[in-house]
Protein backbone atom coordinates (compact mmCIF):
# COMPACT_ATOMS: atom_id res chain seq x y z
CA UNK A 1 0.00 0.00 0.00
CA UNK A 2 1.12 3.61 -0.49
CA UNK A 3 3.20 4.93 2.39
CA UNK A 4 1.54 7.44 4.69
CA UNK A 5 2.89 9.86 7.31
CA UNK A 6 0.31 8.34 9.63
CA UNK A 7 1.25 4.67 10.11
CA UNK A 8 -2.38 3.83 10.86
CA UNK A 9 -3.90 5.66 7.89
CA UNK A 10 -3.43 2.76 5.49
CA UNK A 11 -4.90 0.35 8.02
CA UNK A 12 -7.94 2.59 8.51
CA UNK A 13 -8.41 2.88 4.76
CA UNK A 14 -8.15 -0.87 4.28
CA UNK A 15 -10.52 -1.63 7.15
CA UNK A 16 -13.46 0.06 5.42
CA UNK A 17 -13.02 -2.26 2.45
CA UNK A 18 -12.62 -5.30 4.69
CA UNK A 19 -16.00 -4.48 6.24
CA UNK A 20 -17.51 -3.78 2.82
CA UNK A 21 -16.39 -7.04 1.23
CA UNK A 22 -16.60 -9.49 4.13
CA UNK A 23 -18.81 -12.39 3.07
CA UNK A 24 -18.85 -11.25 -0.58
CA UNK A 25 -17.62 -13.40 -3.47
CA UNK A 26 -14.64 -12.57 -5.67
CA UNK A 27 -13.74 -14.59 -8.76
CA UNK A 28 -10.04 -14.28 -9.58
CA UNK A 29 -8.67 -15.49 -12.90
CA UNK A 30 -4.87 -15.79 -12.89
CA UNK A 31 -2.93 -16.12 -16.13
CA UNK A 32 -0.40 -18.81 -16.86
CA UNK A 33 2.36 -16.18 -17.07
CA UNK A 34 1.74 -15.15 -13.46
CA UNK A 35 1.89 -18.66 -11.98
CA UNK A 36 4.67 -19.95 -14.23
CA UNK A 37 7.46 -19.05 -11.79
CA UNK A 38 7.51 -20.24 -8.17
CA UNK A 39 8.16 -16.74 -6.80
CA UNK A 40 5.19 -15.08 -8.51
CA UNK A 41 2.97 -18.11 -7.85
CA UNK A 42 3.80 -17.89 -4.14
CA UNK A 43 3.12 -14.14 -4.06
CA UNK A 44 -0.24 -14.65 -5.78
CA UNK A 45 -1.34 -17.35 -3.34
CA UNK A 46 -0.29 -15.21 -0.36
CA UNK A 47 -2.50 -12.37 -1.60
CA UNK A 48 -5.44 -14.73 -2.02
CA UNK A 49 -4.76 -16.08 1.47
CA UNK A 50 -5.12 -12.59 2.90
CA UNK A 51 -8.46 -12.06 1.15
CA UNK A 52 -9.61 -15.45 2.46
CA UNK A 53 -8.50 -14.55 6.01
CA UNK A 54 -10.85 -11.54 5.86
CA UNK A 55 -13.81 -13.87 5.12
CA UNK A 56 -13.98 -12.88 1.47
CA UNK A 57 -15.23 -15.88 -0.51
CA UNK A 58 -12.76 -16.46 -3.33
CA UNK A 59 -12.93 -18.70 -6.40
CA UNK A 60 -9.74 -18.97 -8.44
CA UNK A 61 -9.70 -19.85 -12.14
CA UNK A 62 -6.29 -20.43 -13.69
CA UNK A 63 -5.06 -20.28 -17.24
CA UNK A 64 -1.93 -21.93 -18.57
CA UNK A 65 -1.32 -20.75 -22.11
CA UNK A 66 2.49 -20.52 -21.95
CA UNK A 67 2.71 -23.89 -20.24
CA UNK A 68 0.50 -25.49 -22.88
CA UNK A 69 2.55 -23.86 -25.65
CA UNK A 70 5.71 -25.35 -24.12
CA UNK A 71 4.23 -28.84 -23.89
CA UNK A 72 2.94 -28.64 -27.48
CA UNK A 73 6.37 -27.55 -28.68
CA UNK A 74 8.05 -30.40 -26.82
CA UNK A 75 5.59 -32.86 -28.35
CA UNK A 76 5.89 -31.29 -31.82
CA UNK A 77 2.21 -30.31 -31.84
CA UNK A 78 1.41 -27.24 -33.98
CA UNK A 79 0.19 -24.19 -32.06
CA UNK A 80 -2.35 -21.96 -33.79
CA UNK A 81 -4.14 -18.93 -32.34
CA UNK A 82 -6.61 -16.57 -33.96
CA UNK A 83 -7.64 -13.27 -32.32
CA UNK A 84 -6.08 -14.39 -29.04
CA UNK A 85 -7.92 -17.73 -28.97
CA UNK A 86 -6.37 -21.16 -29.37
CA UNK A 87 -7.29 -23.64 -32.06
CA UNK A 88 -7.63 -27.00 -30.26
CA UNK A 89 -6.88 -30.11 -32.27
CA UNK A 90 -7.30 -33.56 -30.64
CA UNK A 91 -3.54 -33.53 -29.94
CA UNK A 92 -3.72 -30.07 -28.36
CA UNK A 93 -6.65 -31.19 -26.19
CA UNK A 94 -4.61 -34.13 -24.84
CA UNK A 95 -1.79 -31.73 -24.01
CA UNK A 96 -4.27 -29.33 -22.40
CA UNK A 97 -5.56 -32.08 -20.12
CA UNK A 98 -1.99 -32.84 -19.08
CA UNK A 99 -1.26 -29.18 -18.29
CA UNK A 100 -4.51 -27.81 -16.89
CA UNK A 101 -5.51 -30.77 -14.74
CA UNK A 102 -1.96 -31.95 -14.12
CA UNK A 103 1.29 -30.33 -13.06
CA UNK A 104 0.20 -26.69 -13.25
CA UNK A 105 -2.99 -27.39 -11.29
CA UNK A 106 -1.17 -29.40 -8.64
CA UNK A 107 1.61 -26.82 -8.24
CA UNK A 108 -1.01 -24.16 -7.56
CA UNK A 109 -2.85 -26.33 -5.04
CA UNK A 110 0.42 -27.12 -3.27
CA UNK A 111 1.24 -23.42 -3.01
CA UNK A 112 -2.16 -22.70 -1.50
CA UNK A 113 -1.56 -25.46 1.02
CA UNK A 114 1.76 -23.86 1.92
CA UNK A 115 -0.11 -20.57 2.44
CA UNK A 116 -2.48 -22.31 4.88
CA UNK A 117 -5.52 -22.30 2.57
CA UNK A 118 -7.80 -25.36 2.25
CA UNK A 119 -7.98 -25.26 -1.55
CA UNK A 120 -9.91 -27.82 -3.61
CA UNK A 121 -9.00 -28.46 -7.24
CA UNK A 122 -11.77 -28.73 -9.84
CA UNK A 123 -12.32 -28.65 -13.57
CA UNK A 124 -15.48 -27.64 -15.37
CA UNK A 125 -16.40 -31.33 -15.55
CA UNK A 126 -16.65 -31.77 -11.78
CA UNK A 127 -20.29 -32.08 -10.70
CA UNK A 128 -21.35 -30.61 -14.05
CA UNK A 129 -19.87 -27.24 -13.12
CA UNK A 130 -19.44 -26.00 -16.72
CA UNK A 131 -21.55 -27.57 -19.47
CA UNK A 132 -20.50 -26.76 -23.03
CA UNK A 133 -20.87 -27.74 -26.66
CA UNK A 134 -18.30 -27.87 -29.43
CA UNK A 135 -17.91 -24.47 -31.02
CA UNK A 136 -19.01 -24.47 -34.67
CA UNK A 137 -16.91 -22.59 -37.23
CA UNK A 138 -17.24 -18.87 -36.56
CA UNK A 139 -16.49 -15.64 -38.38
CA UNK A 140 -13.50 -13.85 -36.80
CA UNK A 141 -11.53 -10.74 -37.70
CA UNK A 142 -7.88 -11.63 -36.97
CA UNK A 143 -5.57 -9.08 -35.34
CA UNK A 144 -4.37 -6.59 -37.91
CA UNK A 145 -7.03 -7.56 -40.45
CA UNK A 146 -10.15 -5.74 -41.55
CA UNK A 147 -12.09 -8.58 -43.11
CA UNK A 148 -13.52 -11.55 -41.19
CA UNK A 149 -12.57 -15.14 -41.94
CA UNK A 150 -14.20 -18.43 -41.00
CA UNK A 151 -12.28 -20.27 -38.31
CA UNK A 152 -12.80 -23.79 -36.98
CA UNK A 153 -11.41 -23.69 -33.44
CA UNK A 154 -11.62 -27.48 -33.10
CA UNK A 155 -12.35 -29.03 -29.71
CA UNK A 156 -13.16 -25.75 -28.01
CA UNK A 157 -16.24 -25.63 -25.80
CA UNK A 158 -18.72 -22.77 -25.82
CA UNK A 159 -20.51 -22.59 -22.49
CA UNK A 160 -24.16 -23.64 -22.35
CA UNK A 161 -24.55 -23.22 -18.61
CA UNK A 162 -22.85 -23.06 -15.22
CA UNK A 163 -24.13 -24.96 -12.20
CA UNK A 164 -22.48 -23.31 -9.16
CA UNK A 165 -23.87 -25.84 -6.64
CA UNK A 166 -20.48 -27.47 -5.99
CA UNK A 167 -18.80 -24.07 -5.65
CA UNK A 168 -21.39 -22.81 -3.16
CA UNK A 169 -21.04 -26.05 -1.20
CA UNK A 170 -17.27 -25.60 -0.98
CA UNK A 171 -17.41 -21.89 -0.19
CA UNK A 172 -19.94 -22.42 2.58
CA UNK A 173 -17.63 -25.08 4.00
CA UNK A 174 -14.72 -22.64 4.14
CA UNK A 175 -12.84 -24.06 1.16
CA UNK A 176 -11.26 -22.22 -1.74
CA UNK A 177 -12.17 -23.70 -5.15
CA UNK A 178 -9.45 -23.68 -7.82
CA UNK A 179 -10.90 -24.30 -11.29
CA UNK A 180 -9.00 -25.52 -14.35
CA UNK A 181 -10.31 -24.45 -17.80
CA UNK A 182 -11.80 -27.68 -19.12
CA UNK A 183 -15.50 -28.27 -19.77
CA UNK A 184 -17.70 -31.12 -20.97
CA UNK A 185 -21.09 -32.17 -22.27
CA UNK A 186 -23.62 -34.90 -21.49
CA UNK A 187 -22.05 -37.30 -23.99
CA UNK A 188 -18.76 -37.40 -22.07
CA UNK A 189 -16.87 -35.15 -24.49
CA UNK A 190 -14.17 -32.91 -23.03
CA UNK A 191 -13.47 -29.44 -24.38
CA UNK A 192 -10.80 -26.80 -23.96
CA UNK A 193 -12.60 -23.64 -22.85
CA UNK A 194 -10.99 -20.24 -22.48
CA UNK A 195 -10.25 -19.57 -18.80
CA UNK A 196 -11.36 -15.94 -19.10
CA UNK A 197 -14.74 -17.11 -20.40
CA UNK A 198 -15.09 -19.64 -17.58
CA UNK A 199 -14.21 -17.00 -14.98
CA UNK A 200 -16.90 -14.68 -16.35
CA UNK A 201 -19.45 -17.51 -16.35
CA UNK A 202 -18.66 -18.43 -12.76
CA UNK A 203 -18.76 -14.80 -11.61
CA UNK A 204 -22.19 -14.35 -13.17
CA UNK A 205 -23.59 -17.61 -11.78
CA UNK A 206 -22.26 -16.86 -8.29
CA UNK A 207 -23.46 -13.23 -8.42
CA UNK A 208 -19.92 -12.24 -7.52
CA UNK A 209 -19.12 -8.80 -6.22
CA UNK A 210 -15.99 -8.52 -8.35
CA UNK A 211 -14.19 -10.32 -11.16
CA UNK A 212 -10.41 -9.97 -11.34
CA UNK A 213 -7.98 -10.82 -14.12
CA UNK A 214 -4.35 -11.06 -12.97
CA UNK A 215 -2.06 -10.37 -15.90
CA UNK A 216 1.58 -10.00 -16.84
CA UNK A 217 0.88 -6.30 -17.57
CA UNK A 218 -0.37 -3.56 -15.20
CA UNK A 219 -3.88 -3.49 -16.69
CA UNK A 220 -5.47 -2.10 -19.83
CA UNK A 221 -2.91 0.04 -21.66
CA UNK A 222 -3.41 2.69 -24.35
CA UNK A 223 0.01 1.68 -25.70
CA UNK A 224 1.08 -1.92 -25.01
CA UNK A 225 4.72 -0.83 -25.22
CA UNK A 226 4.35 1.67 -22.34
CA UNK A 227 3.23 0.52 -18.90
CA UNK A 228 2.79 4.21 -18.01
CA UNK A 229 -0.18 4.36 -20.41
CA UNK A 230 -2.41 2.50 -17.93
CA UNK A 231 -6.12 3.33 -18.12
CA UNK A 232 -7.29 3.36 -14.46
CA UNK A 233 -11.07 3.47 -15.10
CA UNK A 234 -13.19 2.62 -18.12
CA UNK A 235 -16.86 2.00 -18.87
CA UNK A 236 -18.44 -0.50 -21.23
CA UNK A 237 -19.09 2.23 -23.80
CA UNK A 238 -15.46 3.35 -23.62
CA UNK A 239 -14.35 -0.24 -24.15
CA UNK A 240 -16.20 -0.29 -27.45
CA UNK A 241 -14.37 2.86 -28.53
CA UNK A 242 -10.98 1.36 -27.58
CA UNK A 243 -11.79 -1.77 -29.57
CA UNK A 244 -12.75 0.31 -32.59
CA UNK A 245 -9.35 2.03 -32.42
CA UNK A 246 -7.54 -1.34 -32.36
CA UNK A 247 -6.11 -0.74 -28.89
CA UNK A 248 -7.49 -4.07 -27.65
CA UNK A 249 -5.79 -6.95 -29.45
CA UNK A 250 -4.27 -10.41 -29.00
CA UNK A 251 -4.91 -12.13 -25.67
CA UNK A 252 -6.66 -9.03 -24.34
CA UNK A 253 -9.57 -9.61 -26.74
CA UNK A 254 -11.02 -12.68 -24.96
CA UNK A 255 -10.49 -10.96 -21.60
CA UNK A 256 -12.47 -7.93 -22.65
CA UNK A 257 -15.18 -10.17 -24.13
CA UNK A 258 -15.33 -11.96 -20.76
CA UNK A 259 -15.48 -8.65 -18.90
CA UNK A 260 -18.41 -7.52 -21.02
CA UNK A 261 -20.27 -10.79 -20.49
CA UNK A 262 -19.79 -10.60 -16.71
CA UNK A 263 -20.84 -6.96 -16.39
CA UNK A 264 -23.85 -7.51 -18.63
CA UNK A 265 -24.67 -10.54 -16.46
CA UNK A 266 -24.87 -8.39 -13.34
CA UNK A 267 -21.34 -8.41 -11.89
CA UNK A 268 -20.82 -4.83 -10.64
CA UNK A 269 -17.18 -4.43 -11.63
CA UNK A 270 -14.23 -6.17 -13.24
CA UNK A 271 -10.56 -5.42 -12.69
CA UNK A 272 -7.47 -5.95 -14.84
CA UNK A 273 -4.51 -6.08 -12.47
CA UNK A 274 -0.84 -7.01 -12.59
CA UNK A 275 -0.08 -10.43 -11.20
CA UNK A 276 3.64 -9.68 -11.13
CA UNK A 277 3.83 -6.32 -9.33
CA UNK A 278 4.12 -6.78 -5.54
CA UNK A 279 0.71 -6.93 -3.83
CA UNK A 280 -1.07 -5.31 -6.79
CA UNK A 281 -4.25 -7.29 -6.13
CA UNK A 282 -4.38 -6.12 -2.50
CA UNK A 283 -3.76 -2.51 -3.55
CA UNK A 284 -6.64 -2.79 -6.05
CA UNK A 285 -9.02 -4.16 -3.40
CA UNK A 286 -8.06 -2.19 -0.31
CA UNK A 287 -7.10 1.31 -1.48
CA UNK A 288 -8.90 4.20 -3.11
CA UNK A 289 -6.22 4.58 -5.76
CA UNK A 290 -6.11 0.97 -6.91
CA UNK A 291 -3.34 -0.45 -9.04
CA UNK A 292 -4.87 -1.54 -12.34
CA UNK A 293 -7.91 -0.94 -14.53
CA UNK A 294 -11.40 -0.95 -13.05
CA UNK A 295 -14.27 -1.54 -15.50
CA UNK A 296 -17.70 -0.60 -14.25
CA UNK A 297 -21.03 -2.12 -15.08
CA UNK A 298 -23.99 0.08 -15.90
CA UNK A 299 -25.37 0.02 -12.34
CA UNK A 300 -22.05 0.45 -10.55
CA UNK A 301 -20.82 3.65 -9.01
CA UNK A 302 -17.47 5.16 -9.85
CA UNK A 303 -14.48 5.06 -7.52
CA UNK A 304 -11.77 2.46 -7.07
CA UNK A 305 -12.58 -0.29 -4.62
CA UNK A 306 -16.31 0.41 -4.65
CA UNK A 307 -18.78 -2.41 -5.45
Amino acid sequence: MPLSPNPYAALKEASQYVCLFRGKTFVVKVSGEVIAEPKSRKAFCEQIALLWSFSIRVVVVHGGGPQLDAVCEAMHIPVQKVAGRRVTSPEVLEAAKMVFAGQLHLDLLAEFQAAGIPAVGLTGLDAGLVKAHKRPPVSVVPDGATEPQWVDFGLVGDIDGVDPHILNHLLEGGFLPVVAPLSGDDTGAIYNTNADTIAAGLATALQAEKLFFLLSVPGLLKDVARSSSLIPHVTLDELDALEAKGIISGGMRPKIAAVKAALQGGVPSAHLVSGLAPDALLVEVFTNEGSGTMILGAAATSGEGQP
